[in-house]
């Protein structure tokens, strides 16, 4: 099962939650952002529809798959505290 990570973080004068190189939007405030990162860390682990997907690779080559709706990713919300809160 893969992991998926959501990092609070300062950004753009406000709050934000990261995933890997990704911010999201802007909050106004700390607690804000990571109420927001446990939602969207919930939401990321619901079961979806299983469906066929096209993909274009770094090359330009197309590929299609399968997505099994129930392989869903492990959601962690990281919350290290930082001075400025």
């Amino acid at each position: 099962m893969s992991e998926v990570n959501y990092e609070i973080v300062p950004h753009d004068g406000g709050w934000a939650y990261k995933v890997g190189d990704v911010y999201s939007e802007t909050f106004p405030s700390h607690d804000h952002a990571l109420e927001a990162a446990k939602d969207a860390a919930a939401r990321q682990s619901l079961a979806g529809e299983t469906d066929g997907i096209s993909y274009q690779d770094a090359e330009g080559r197309w590929h299609e798959e399968v997505a099994d709706g129930t392989d869903r990713p492990e959601a962690h919300v990281t919350d290290r505290p930082t001075s400025g809160r």
